[in-house]
């Protein structure tokens, strides 16, 4: 079963988010609810640059509970995605289901499938 390397599960909160995401770097979430103690994801995403605002920019979706890391740079971030996308993605049915896309400009490809190689 693959894993997302995140801390959490918390609740999807912005006092939990401002409680647990302390500092401004780019990163990694997850959103989704538990289900007999167990994550289940529903939603990916990332920030290029402050993961904390990109999940209080998300407050009050339906999602109950949230997960993170923060990564070294925007294109870790990149990668990262993209690695719980074809991870999650092709074994259960995210609410964004579209494969992940680097920054415009960016000149970055998948690290799985090399999408965007050019």
């Amino acid at each position: 079963m693959p894993r997302l390397k995140m801390n959490g599960p918390f609740e999807f909160t912005a006092d939990k988010i401002n409680e647990f995401v302390i500092k401004k770097s780019p990163g990694n979430y997850a959103l989704g609810y538990t289900a007999e103690k167990t994550f289940l994801v529903r939603c990916i995403g990332r920030s290029d640059t402050d993961v904390k605002q990109a999940l209080l920019a998300k407050v009050g979706e339906r999602y109950k509970k949230f997960k993170f890391s923060y990564s070294t740079s925007a294109q870790a971030a990149f990668e990262k995605e993209c690695n719980i996308f074809h991870d999650f993605g092709e074994r259960v049915r995210l609410d964004n289901n579209r494969h992940p896309e680097p920054p415009q400009g960016a000149k970055w490809k998948c690290p799985i499938c090399e999408i965007f190689n050019e």
